[in-house]
């Protein structure tokens, strides 16, 4: 399940933006946020925070010279919580990602680098701001990840 983003987060020769996604309001939804808010910046990782309006940081995102943009939100595959994939955004028609103001495929198409989602199985997006123990341990396996650790 971690070996695709090992291997993306080892290659130091591509730049990566990763763009934390969700509501910080509805419990596991926070889970990109949660992440974001986390990684430490380095040559080859950027960092923004967007929560639910990723469609307010287009021209940002554009402006930042990267060569992937990966997009981390809780993504509904129908496996247990806390459970996550990398894959470009093409192949997450199958999947749902329904709590935010734009789907993140369509907006997908404004960006100018290729898209990634970083997509992590909730146990609950109900009113809450606690994050799962289950999604918080992946949260903080992939933390620990791309921070180097």
């Amino acid at each position: 399940m971690y070996s695709p983003l090992k291997e993306l987060i080892s290659d130091k020769s591509r730049i990566k933006l990763f763009v934390g996604v969700g509501n910080v309001l509805h419990s596991d939804d926070a889970v990109g946020v949660y992440i974001s808010e986390r990684i430490t910046e380095q040559d080859h990782i950027g960092v923004i925070t967007a929560e639910v309006s990723i469609e307010n940081y287009i021209g940002k995102i554009n402006s930042i010279r990267a060569d992937l943009l990966i997009l981390i939100d809780s993504v509904f595959f129908g496996r247990e919580p806390g459970y996550c994939s990398i894959m470009p955004v093409d192949q997450l028609v199958d999947f749902t990602t329904n709590t935010h103001n734009i789907s993140l495929h369509r907006i997908s198409e404004l960006f100018t680098v290729p898209v990634w989602i970083l997509g992590i199985q909730p146990a609950s997006v109900s009113f809450g701001e606690q994050i799962s123990p289950a999604v918080r341990k992946t949260a903080d396996f992939i933390v620990n990840l791309i921070n180097g650790g």
